[in-house]
């Protein structure tokens, strides 16, 4: 009662908290970067491990680092405590909040790149340097590093951020050849505890691995507020500091001798940017695959040793990266062989060897393969880039491990020397030999009190007999009894040899009949070569089954005992940085069971015991956090400690991070799995699909640099993984909420509105994931769900917008878009011309100008304003009914039976008439009949991304109704294309399973049907940008291959989403101007990259055309379809009165339906 007590003070405290923080706060960032809100706080909770202890009181997102040195002493004086925080991709828990004071810094803002700059890096020595700030995506800072190669590459590369990089020192697969993040910074700068700059500047840097160096020397400059200098310190460290004897990675020695900021943590203050030395690439690179088949592991990796033994000592090649993966991760990940052995490698080897001599380079591929072959393996080179690409893709989705537990696991990143890496395999193997011997016995133990309580009902009454079948068998009570035989003998037999693992096989000779064996060789390797092989599916189960023919339920039961414990099985998977004996140990975990969690911990024990056993450490480049604090030696703790005690006496930054005697009692993490035993309550309010498609989230947040409303400097932090991390805190609550109160609540279904709300619906996020969670898809679920309970929030601006793509007589929608529809269009421009009087959009987006809320709604409607659309669609321009006769636009010139079906949607035809005319022009030129649907129609995209499922889904079954009855009415026409000029119309039409209806006819889109006839401009060249659409309809060559077959042209890219994202703009118009904010900044870097001042913009979707032409005023640009473009360059700029004409002089038919 006295802790419910205080926690309910506390909680009727907080709001007061906060406002005294807020006010404090806003004296050193704005408002808009202080956080309190539930969405916020939850995805701040915790990092990639999903380990938990409290919610942060706040998180700060401030826009430069100078705020920073505002909000230490504010801080300070209201008694919180500081946590920096990059990318939340920690796998040790570095960045979770221990206590209700802790207040989260996100730095995602501090995200400039500098540009390649050739520098001095030690005496004489020059070398191409990058410099970066601490929230830059470490894989956009390779990006602009090229051609050179940035070395500090982890897996999370497009995730993680440069200060991450450097607290936790991360390395990746180059480390093998260029050391870690530490052996590769020429400078850091941070703050300090004590509010003061502090610059970190290695001298004489020997451009590669710091240990390898008999003295180390570094320039330490303090400056204060304003930049003066205050004092300077020269900090010298023997080489042999850095890492254990023997290992090419280590980060557990944490004071490293009092050198701030790397490795630390988070601990010694905010690292705000970061100085890299960058590396010539090699001329020429290979790519070797090695697939390895035989039982024994150990001599895979004896194999990988003498790879790089061999390599390391040929002239002209070198290993640039060396990595490893089980059986276990080429199961997770469904691996496809590139053997054609027919069957799963027990491990695999990826190896690039680069070199300026390409047959030195070729010749060390040889050799790799030759020595794989020794081994019971097989080796397969790429040389192009592509087929490298395809071969390192596997690399990137290891992740997917934990997915059959829920996307939970334990995650240890041990070192081994090479020398030793054979000895740590064949311990893992013996390990989870052990612990598959023990499950089984654990099943075993459940099956026998399964058939024991089966032998009691026998005897019982007749409502007990009937549940084992003894009313129809007689001999039941004798078949349970020997099926209990059976399960004891079993039962004795796995027991002694779970007890004679490590015993000679000779003395268990008595289990190996038949089975081949050397006496002296222990009994664990006779079970992991596959010469003994314990199945229960043929030892238990099979035999169960003959002897409980007919006693269904009873065998059911079985199966169901079996499942239960096998999921509970602990299985060590690993995967290397191989070349410099960096092992990821993983162990997925069911977080719902008790007894497994305790069972891995324990495992977790033994393997970091074993690592320092064999002489290495328990950490290469994850870090210690919480997950690894407890294994840490109590000397690197304290010598921390005494580091610590100087540089943040007040334990300011991250308390108690990285030092001894720290409490984790309290540290847990949720269940997806406890979720499912709710699942009553769950099926009640429809949300077990969602839970199920959710769950498998491994946090990993690859998914953040592909989202559109993942904008850090708009303080939109909307990625899938944030909205999954969120939305499970969300289900949490419901569930409570409907058990502790009379019914079931909705309140929580408010929160689900902002989830929906932050989605443009691209689906982009599916590429990257691990595994292929659409959090599209999962926002048509979550918004349908909300319709159905009227609990779908909507602006006035969506449901005009989706009124009018819902109507299909021609005389409604002229109405509504020359009436409605043209008033808002002019509405918003008029107030667009009102804010630039008064001085309120100017070139610079409102989302990186902060204002508060009400302002910024208001602003980010108007800022940009809306494109002049023209009075008449393109059937009244051409004359063209809306009835139920099919128009058929033909030239009366030529006779031909060859003709297309044009879907035009609803953008291409209503908004932008000269999408549809241009299309319908071009195709009008090359002879063929255009069959276009009676009336207009939309595809049921738009409805189905709302939620609108049933809608959606009788707009798609009129579609293909209409079409059945079109193609039979038009059956002497030769249909050689279904036509679209809308991607999202592409994606959708693919659901209408036209291959049924227009068998000889693809889906395809306009310009791809034109470049594939061949169609192309008499003036080629020229320059474009070009924008790709979220849902780009050219799936076979893209759009750059598009306009530069079409229109001989030369085009760059321009990223990111436009902002329009359908009807987002109308429904959301303050997040579509934070999505449109970098879309204004990338399409600069584009222009610059094209070298030009002024560019036009070309697209492919009607709806990114608005969106686009909504920049022209902010930007040197102005925007058109490629098919417009195209029209205009082959006829001039009068071709649509010219076409028009054409049609009008007898170029239409009608045909009845």
């Amino acid at each position: 009662a006295r802790v419910l007590n205080q926690f309910y003070a506390a909680l009727e405290a907080l709001p007061k908290r906060q406002r005294e923080a807020k006010k404090a706060f806003a004296k050193a960032t704005h408002p808009s970067n202080i956080h309190f809100d539930p969405y916020t706080l939850a995805h701040h909770a915790t990092d990639a491990t999903d380990w938990r202890s409290h919610l942060p009181f706040a998180v700060l997102t401030p826009d430069s680092a100078e705020e920073l040195l505002a909000i230490i002493p504010i801080a300070r004086r209201l008694g919180l405590k500081l946590i920096p925080r990059g990318g939340g991709t920690g796998l040790c828990g570095g960045s979770v909040p221990l206590d209700d004071r802790s207040v989260v810094v996100n730095l995602e803002k501090l995200d400039w790149i500098g540009p390649v700059q050739e520098k001095e890096v030690a005496p004489g020595v020059r070398a191409p340097t990058i410099r970066a700030g601490a929230g830059a995506v470490t894989g956009r800072v390779m990006e602009a590093a090229r051609p050179y190669i940035f070395a500090t590459d982890p897996t999370s590369l497009w995730a993680c951020t440069i200060g991450g990089n450097i607290a936790t020192n991360a390395g990746g697969k180059h480390a093998v050849l260029w050391g870690t993040c530490l052996d590769n910074l020429l400078s850091w700068k941070l703050i300090t505890p004590a509010g003061e700059w502090l610059t970190v500047r290695r001298l004489a840097h020997n451009l590669g691995k710091i240990h390898e160096l008999n003295e180390v020397r570094f320039l330490l400059t303090w400056e204060d507020v304003s930049g003066r200098k205050l004092r300077e310190e020269t900090l010298v460290l023997p080489g042999s500091a850095f890492r254990a004897p023997g290992l090419g990675k280590d980060v557990t020695k944490k004071a490293l001798g009092g050198l701030p900021g790397i490795q630390k943590e988070g601990t010694d203050g905010f690292i705000v940017e970061g100085e890299f030395v960058l590396h010539k690439p090699f001329a020429h690179t290979r790519t070797v695959c090695c697939e390895f088949f035989g039982h024994d592991l150990a001599r895979a990796t004896e194999a990988l040793v003498e790879i790089k033994a061999r390599v390391d000592a040929m002239d002209g090649a070198v290993i640039e990266a060396l990595e490893h993966f089980d059986e276990k991760y080429v199961k997770a990940i469904d691996y496809v062989p590139k053997s054609t052995r027919g069957r799963r490698p027990k491990a695999v080897l990826l190896i690039d060897v680069s070199g300026d001599d390409e047959k030195a380079v070729a010749e060390a591929a040889s050799e790799i393969t030759r020595i794989a072959a020794r081994a019971d393996g097989e080796g397969f080179v790429a040389v192009r880039s592509e087929d490298r690409a395809r071969f390192w893709a596997d690399r990137g989705r290891l992740a997917a491990i934990a997915k059959h537990t829920r996307a939970f696991k334990l995650n240890e990143d041990v070192v081994i020397p090479l020398a030793r890496l054979a000895e740590y395999s064949d311990f893992v193997e013996r390990l989870n030999i052990e612990y598959s011997l023990e499950n089984k016995l654990e099943a075993l133990e459940r099956i026998a009190k399964l058939l024991a309580q089966a032998r009691a009902e026998a005897e019982g009454d007749r409502l007990e007999r009937a549940h084992v079948g003894a009313d129809a068998d007689a001999y039941t009570r004798e078949k349970i009894d020997a099926a209990l035989r059976l399960v004891e003998e079993v039962r004795a037999r796995w027991a002694r040899l779970l007890r004679g693992l490590d015993e000679p096989a000779g003395r268990v000779s008595e289990l190996l009949d038949g089975v081949r064996h050397a006496a002296d060789e222990p009994l664990w390797r006779v079970i992991q070569r596959g010469d003994l092989v314990v199945s229960y599916r043929r030892e238990v189960r099979k035999p169960l089954r003959e002897i409980l023919r007919g006693h269904e339920a009873l065998l059911a039961e079985i199966d169901e005992a079996h499942r239960e414990v096998r999921s509970g099985r602990i299985v060590i998977a690993t995967h290397m940085h191989a070349g410099d004996g960096n092992v990821h140990t993983n162990i997925p975990v069911n977080s719902n069971d008790y007894a497994m969690m305790k069972k891995a911990h324990a495992a977790v024990a033994k393997v970091m015991a074993k690592a320092v056993e064999l002489g290495g450490v328990i950490s290469g480049e994850h870090g210690i956090g919480i997950t690894k604090l407890p294994f840490m030696p109590r000397k690197e703790l304290e010598a921390m400690r005494a580091y610590l005690a100087r540089m943040d006496p007040d334990d300011l930054f991250n308390p108690g991070k990285l030092q001894p005697d720290l409490d984790l009692s309290l540290v847990f993490t949720p269940s997806f799995n406890l979720m499912e035993l709710e699942s009553t309550v769950l099926e009640a309010a429809d949300l077990t699909e969602m839970v199920d498609t959710i769950s498998p989230c491994l946090r990993c947040g690859k998914c953040k640099p592909v989202c559109s409303t993942h904008v850090p400097r708009a303080n939109l932090l909307y990625s899938p993984r944030n909205k999954i991390m969120a939305a499970g805190m969300l289900i949490e609550a419901f569930l409570y909420e409907a058990q502790t109160k009379e019914g079931i609540s909705y309140d929580a279904f408010a929160g689900l509105n902002e989830i929906a709300d932050h989605c443009t619906i691209c689906h982009k996020c599916l590429d990257p994931c691990p595994v292929n969670i659409d959090f599209g898809e999962i926002t048509s679920m979550i918004r349908a769900q909300l319709r159905a309970r009227g609990q779908r929030r909507e602006s006035l601006g969506a449901k005009t917008a989706m009124a009018f793509l819902n109507l299909t007589e021609g005389q409604w929608v002229h109405l509504m878009r020359n009436g409605a529809l043209a008033a808002a269009y002019r509405l918003q421009r008029w107030g667009h011309r009102a804010l630039r009087l008064v001085g309120l959009a100017g070139r610079t987006p409102s989302a990186y100008r902060r204002r508060a809320k009400p302002a910024e709604a208001v602003v980010a409607m108007f800022e940009r304003p809306l494109p002049e659309i023209r009075w008449r669609t393109a059937r009244q321009l051409l004359g063209i009914g809306s009835g139920v006769a099919v128009p058929v636009l033909r030239d009366p010139k030529r006779a031909s039976t060859k003709a297309v079906f044009y879907f035009p949607g609803c953008g291409s035809e209503r908004l932008f008439p000269e999408i549809a005319l241009a299309t319908e022009k071009l195709l009008f030129d090359l002879g063929y009949q255009v069959v276009l649907p009676p009336g207009y129609r939309c595809c049921g995209y738009p409805q189905r991304a709302a939620g609108e499922a049933e809608r959606a889904r009788a707009i798609s079954y009129e579609n293909r109704v209409l079409m059945h009855r079109l193609r039979q009415a038009l059956a002497y026409l030769d249909f050689e294309a279904v036509i679209v000029s809308c991607g999202t119309c592409y994606d959708q039409l693919l659901g209408y399973e036209l291959g049924a209806i227009f068998p000889e006819a693809p889906l395809v889109d306009i310009h791809e049907f034109l470049a594939a006839k061949g169609v192309e401009v008499p003036d080629k060249g020229g320059k474009y940008l070009y924008h790709d659409p979220c849902h780009v309809a050219l799936k076979r060559h893209g759009s750059r291959a598009a306009i530069q077959k079409l229109l001989g042209a030369e085009a760059v890219k321009s990223e990111r989403c436009c902002g329009e994202a359908g009807t987002l703009a109308a429904s959301s118009p303050a997040i579509a101007a934070k999505v449109r904010a970098k879309k204004e900044e990338e399409t600069q870097k584009a222009l610059e990259k094209l070298g030009e001042r002024s560019a036009k913009i070309l697209t492919s979707c009607p709806a990114c055309l608005q969106g686009l032409r909504r920049l022209e005023g902010a930007l040197p640009v102005s925007a058109d379809y490629i098919v417009v473009e195209l029209a205009r360059r082959q006829d001039g700029e009068d071709w649509q009165r010219r076409f028009i004409e054409r049609v009008k002089r007898g170029g239409v038919e009608t045909v009845l339906l």
